[in-house]
């Protein structure tokens, strides 16, 4: 009886272990079906049409040797061996293609073309060079002070204003043109470069608080380039300042500071009342003031310009007043109208004074372009002095230039 339940159970157990297997193999046939039939090997590249001989077996492996330095560079040539070396010959079915030539190493490139020259002066002007130089300050003409040398009537009644002009044939009657820039002194490079560009017959109004103005004093009497000093007048918009001759001073006060404008530099033939673009509208206001101006100037041999557009003539000093400001707005065009007006003037009324606050490079440039073909235009350019009147109360003795 128990020999009968161990076969029963060893069947069954044998039953259980095929139907593991037969579920084994159902499931492998499943997931075979699901992957799909196998993909066919790609196909070997063909055989080369001659082959080169067969390759020697790689000799076993042998450690590397020491690292060396590296060989020095070689030429082109010797770094490819001959064909023969390379088992191409014609035996073997394989040559050797010819190599191509080495291309030409590139021209370095090319330096970049040097600026061009500056051009060169107007031929008008560099025409006027040999003017003869305005000659330099003379201790005649001048006396000492508290405030520096001043500028006076020298002996047999020699006068800065006649001593320092430009020289004018005073013969000439074509209608005038008088140019009196302002501002040299305020940048040294501008004031140069307008000394040496600007026609010599044009007037240099200097800053006297320009710092160290002699050596562009020296190079503008060099070119015979007439000079007047730039007073400090208060205008209708200035701030108090120390040396501004003020309308709300007494005269003396003004005086004193008249003195310490006129006692920075020598050799300057007159005045005129305006600093850059400042033309002391507020001091001129002051009749009084600005005749004890003018009186003080002539009594010292000086004229005078006023800066105020259609302002009388000075009455107390020998002088004349500006007709047109050129550079208030300074741009191209303007300046070209304005220089023509100024051409215009001059028809009518036989001179006019034209007046500019700083030297700019374009007024510059385009004065010096315009002067050049003034001559064709039957006018002269005429220095300052040569436009100036004799006072209006008839108390100078000298006559009319």
């Amino acid at each position: 009886m128990t020999g009968q339940r161990h076969a029963r159970r060893a069947w069954r157990a044998l039953g259980a272990f095929w139907a593991l297997v037969a579920a084994g193999a159902v499931g492998t046939v499943l997931l075979l079906d699901g992957l799909g039939p196998p993909q066919p090997a790609p196909a070997a590249p063909p055989l080369m049409a001659e082959a080169p001989a067969a390759l020697p077996a790689p000799e076993a492996a042998t450690p590397p040797p020491p690292a060396e330095p590296a060989p020095p560079a070689v030429t082109p040539s010797a770094a490819i061996p001959p064909p023969a070396e390379m088992g191409l010959t014609p035996e073997s079915g394989l040559t050797a293609a010819p190599l191509a030539p080495l291309p030409e190493p590139a021209a370095p490139p090319l330096a970049p073309p040097e600026a061009p020259p500056p051009p060169p002066l107007p031929a008008a002007a560099a025409g006027q060079d040999s003017a003869t130089p305005i000659a330099p300050p003379d201790p005649a003409l001048l006396e000492s002070s508290p405030f520096g040398p001043l500028p006076h009537i020298g002996p047999e009644g020699r006068e800065p204003r006649q001593a320092y002009a430009r020289p004018f044939d005073a013969g000439d009657r074509r209608p005038r043109i008088a140019l009196v820039v302002g501002g040299l002194g305020n940048s040294a490079a501008r004031s140069a470069e307008a000394i040496r560009r600007l026609p010599p017959a044009v007037t240099l109004a200097f800053n006297p608080q320009g710092p160290r103005s002699d050596l562009l004093l020296e190079q503008a009497r060099r070119r015979g380039m007439e000079v007047v000093l730039a007073l400090p007048l208060e205008a209708a918009a200035a701030e108090p300042a120390e040396a501004l001759l003020s309308a709300g001073l007494t005269w003396e006060q003004n005086r004193d500071r008249l003195f310490r404008a006129l006692g920075r530099f020598a050799g300057y033939a007159g005045a005129v009342g305006a600093l850059g673009g400042e033309r002391g509208e507020r001091f001129a206001a002051e009749t009084d003031q600005l005749e004890a101006l003018q009186a003080e100037l002539r009594r010292r041999g000086l004229f005078y310009l006023d800066p105020r557009l259609h302002a009388p003539s000075p009455a107390a000093a020998w002088g004349a007043t500006a007709d047109l400001v050129l550079d208030e707005p300074l741009t191209r065009g303007e300046l070209e109208h304005r220089l023509g007006l100024l051409e215009r003037l001059a028809r009518e009324q036989g001179s006019a004074v034209g007046l500019a606050g700083e030297p700019a490079p374009l007024l510059v440039d385009r004065i010096a372009a315009w002067a050049e073909g003034l001559a064709a235009e039957g006018l002269v350019l005429a220095p300052l002095s040569a436009v100036v009147q004799p006072p209006q109360d008839g108390g100078a003795s000298a006559a009319v230039r």
